[in-house]
């Protein structure tokens, strides 16, 4: 689903992000791991089109989107969930919702469909859907994000630092909706700092360090890598 082959970004004469290869298969739940500065937010920006490349490609079900911009890669079916949890404070959380749905502002029963189906999963935004998004706590504001991005009817979802900021309770809670999305069959790619939550969902990981790739495979063979902490996470 996503090939991310030889990617590079630069912030001037710094390389935050140096020549990393990766892929997403259909359906897979991928984590990227590493210490905040790993390159981890950079990579998500670069796919998603917010940041230029400096070198390398992505490609989306085979089709190149190195170069697209934001709104070309969410209509070529890629949608994003910053970890700035950004929502429209003075609009309802019914109209933040609608907002995801941009593209398919003309198809309003699938824009029904699909908002019922996102309240069913998120159960919360159907009781807050007249409240101000403003006025919701983190997690619901967090849960209104990713339930927005989903208006998007992406086949990849990228999720950054979902649990960022968040109560333990309430980071239990939005790895259970992550993990009720990986089984609906959505492909995501989740890029956390919260290593153990991750890793219970994910099926891969690869681990990035000062912006290169320095360790992959699956969820287990991550998990009993003994010096995960020390020599890759900058514990």
């Amino acid at each position: 689903m996503l090939d991310v082959r030889d990617l590079s970004v630069n912030y001037g004469t710094i390389r935050a992000v140096r020549g990393i290869t990766f892929t997403v298969g259909k359906g897979e739940l991928v984590s990227l791991l590493g210490a905040n500065g790993a390159g981890k937010s950079s990579t998500i920006k670069a796919i998603a089109g917010a940041l230029k490349t400096s070198a390398g490609a992505v490609t989306l079900e085979g089709r190149d989107i190195t170069s697209a911009n934001p709104e070309q890669v969410i209509r070529a079916g890629l949608a994003t969930v910053p970890e700035t949890r950004d929502v429209f404070p003075d609009l309802t959380v019914a109209e933040n919702l609608m907002l995801g749905a941009y593209i398919y502002r003309r198809d309003h029963a699938g824009n029904r469909e699909n908002l019922d189906r996102l309240h069913t999963l998120f159960p919360r935004l159907a009781e807050r859907a007249s409240q101000a998004a403003g006025t919701l706590s983190g997690g619901e504001q967090q849960m209104l994000v990713i339930a927005r991005a989903l208006m998007a009817r992406p086949s990849v979802l990228l999720l950054d630092e979902p649990s960022l900021g968040l109560a333990p309770a309430i980071v239990e809670r939005i790895f259970e909706m992550i993990e009720t999305l990986k089984k609906s069959g959505l492909t995501i790619l989740l890029v956390e700092q919260n290593v153990n939550q991750a890793l219970a969902v994910a099926d891969r990981a690869y681990v990035m360090r000062l912006g290169a790739i320095v360790a992959s495979g699956t969820a287990d063979e991550i998990r009993s890598t003994s010096d995960l902490s020390a020599h890759y996470l900058g514990g």
